[in-house]
């Protein structure tokens, strides 16, 4: 801190013909001398003038005002500038196409994570659909779900920086749908696919825009696990809601005994799955190569154990709720199953759901003028909400403890989500988006031990295969199932065993998450804590640092039940300036270099800290 109060009274006693600022390519700062000093976004914004010092003894003892200069800011936008156009984009390219070629290599662990994928997406982007059907009027129902993930899944594992990450359509775009078409057919009566078209071609350039100006460097670049911890803790809790209300259906449509079969259903999917998924510690039971298999394909041997028990039997007479597709299918089944077996080109029922629709193209030039400018607010609101689950996607899946060794390309997978944005607007059918926890899941099916050589030893460290087969194959697996006779089979599924599923899929995110061992570790007495680093003298800071979080997630999740559900991107996004401006006042700078760390670069707080004069900590905590 001293420093940086010596570095200040130098600038503003330099008198003002004596400063020069560099504005060459790359420098953002006012200088003193011929050297350059390299600073942030916030730092290129504010002049000399604009950095005072306190008084003496205060706590913090720089304040810096928003007062741009002219040099400055238009640096930002030159070379390495903050803003400098296709900087990222040219350097994603750059970075994955050396070494595309590399991305496919194939084994069995792959193809179990496909299946694995496959199922954790595609069945519950079908209760998503049922919601879509009834919430937009028949607009987007089962088949413009499962066309939209097979898709978008199938054009960014061939084309994205990351294909770790997967993509869906989520359940926040299923609530602002709602409002949308709402507003279309109540309020300004017009109709919805041309106008949610538009919104999706605006919120395309938008995307556009945000890769083209580096977006992820100036949001993304500050965001800390505390942030994506709660954001995965999110996600699981409402996974676990989303069984329980599978199962509030089933007790409201079916009888009672049916009921009792489908929480049997729900728990059997879920312990069998979560059983099968330890197999490779049975050891010395079964052959390895048995228990490697069975614990790689757990969810689907459990999914289709729970699918086929239903028909066996008595079981078969009750009344169970099992996916909803659609009815009009359902009418075509024995017609459409026989023209299938016996002739292969059988595609006259594909179709949207809306019976109006004869085809998926949306005629969006239609639409007045006035309403396609009205277009952008919606626009914006997807935008805002599809860049930070992609974002956040994305880190969750590559987070450190799976040794990512190959580049991402965050800004050029923000150019391909507005892309694919555009053209689900454009066919009529919902855009998809980064998906949680199903991104991080993908990166957790891809595990293995790996031997590596550090400093001449060789060492086994845990990390992932970095391939695109996986997310290829199971994009083209769900891309099948728009045709009736999958669509059929799929009908099949009890959604016990969605709600088992959702069971699983929580538990398995649930399960990775810090947040839970800490919690924990309150649960533990003092005396069998494990040892903390030299510096922090107690469990207390991390212990109220937990229960923050846990806290922050209630909350959130108790807005999900709102009118205000649509915006709850927005105050996850609202958590990282609170982490970085207001939790360092109450926990000192090792109890956070402990508990939270950077999202999406290396290092800790402290040298950060130094430099900008913005996280520092008080000592007391």
């Amino acid at each position: 801190m001293s420093n940086s109060i010596s570095s200040s009274n130098t600038l503003l006693a330099t008198p003002p013909d004596q400063l020069h600022i560099d504005t060459s390519l790359g420098s953002t700062a006012p200088s003193t001398g011929p050297g350059i000093i390299p600073v942030d976004l916030e730092k290129a914004l504010h002049s000399p003038q604009d950095t005072i010092t306190a008084q003496p003894g205060s706590r913090r003892e720089i304040f810096h005002f928003l007062r741009p200069t002219v040099p400055g800011a238009v640096a930002l936008f030159r070379g390495d500038g903050a803003l400098a156009p296709f900087r990222l984009l040219k350097s994603d390219f750059g970075g994955r196409a050396k070494i595309y070629h590399t991305d496919w290599g194939f084994n069995q662990l792959i193809l179990a994570s496909a299946v694995y994928v496959f199922f954790t997406n595609l069945l519950p982007g079908i209760t998503f659909a049922s919601d879509l059907y009834v919430l937009t009027g028949g607009n987007y129902g089962a088949i413009e779900v499962v066309f939209s993930t097979g898709l978008c899944g199938i054009i960014f594992a061939l084309f994205s920086g990351q294909p770790l990450t997967i993509l869906g359509v989520t359940g926040p775009f299923c609530i602002l749908s709602e409002r949308i078409y709402t507003l279309c057919h109540e309020d300004f009566h017009i109709p919805y696919l041309p106008f949610m078209a538009w919104a999706c071609i605006h919120s395309a350039w938008m995307h556009w825009l945000l890769a083209i100006f580096n977006a992820h460097d100036w949001t993304m670049k500050y965001v800390t696990t505390f942030s994506t911890e709660i954001f995965s803790l999110l996600n699981s809790v409402i996974y676990f809601h989303k069984a329980v209300q599978e199962l509030e259906r089933s007790h409201e449509k079916t009888s009672f005994a049916s009921f009792l079969y489908s929480v049997i259903g729900c728990v059997g999917t879920f312990l069998v799955a979560v059983t099968l998924s330890t197999a490779n510690s049975w050891a010395p039971l079964f052959h390895k190569y048995v228990r490697m298999g069975l614990a790689e394909y757990a969810a689907a041997i459990s999914i289709v154990i729970f699918i086929a028990m239903p028909n066996i039997g008595e079981l078969n007479n009750l009344d169970q709720q099992r996916l909803p597709v659609s009815s009009k299918w359902l009418l075509q089944v024995p017609h459409i199953l026989s023209l299938a077996l016996y002739s292969p080109t059988c595609t006259a029922s594909f179709r949207p759901t809306l019976p109006e629709r004869t085809h998926f193209i949306v005629e969006f030039w239609t639409l007045p003028a006035s309403w396609i400018f009205a277009a952008i607010l919606p626009g914006l609101i997807i935008t805002t909400l599809f860049f930070f689950d992609v974002e956040v996607s994305t880190i969750c899946a590559t987070l450190s403890r799976y040794n990512i060794k190959k580049p991402g390309g965050y800004a050029w997978d923000v150019a391909l989500l507005g892309t694919t944005t555009a053209l689900c607007g454009i066919l009529g059918i919902p855009p998809a988006n980064g998906l949680l926890p199903q991104a991080p899941l993908h990166s957790e099916s891809l595990l293995h031990s790996e031997g590596v050589e550090v400093n001449g030893e060789i060492k086994t460290i845990r990390t992932v295969y970095e391939q695109r087969w996986s997310h290829l194959l199971h994009a083209i697996g769900i891309m099948l199932f728009v045709s009736p006779p999958f669509m059929h089979v799929l009908g099949l599924t009890p959604t016990s065993v969605l709600a088992g599923l959702f069971l699983y899929m929580g538990e398995q995110s649930l399960s990775v998450n810090p947040i839970l061992f800490r919690f924990f570790h309150m649960l533990t007495p003092s005396g069998e804590l494990p040892q903390l680093p030299d510096g922090m003298k107690g469990y207390g800071g991390i212990h109220m640092y937990t229960l923050l979080q846990i806290v922050i997630t209630a909350g959130i999740f108790a807005i999900t039940f709102t009118p205000g559900a649509p915006v709850f991107p927005v105050i996850i996004v609202l958590l990282v300036p609170i982490r970085l401006n207001l939790m360092n006042r109450w926990w000192n700078r090792e109890t956070l270099n402990h508990v939270d760390s950077w999202a999406c670069k290396e290092g800790d707080f402290g040298t950060d800290d130094d430099e900008n004069g913005s996280l520092d900590a008080r000592p007391e905590l």
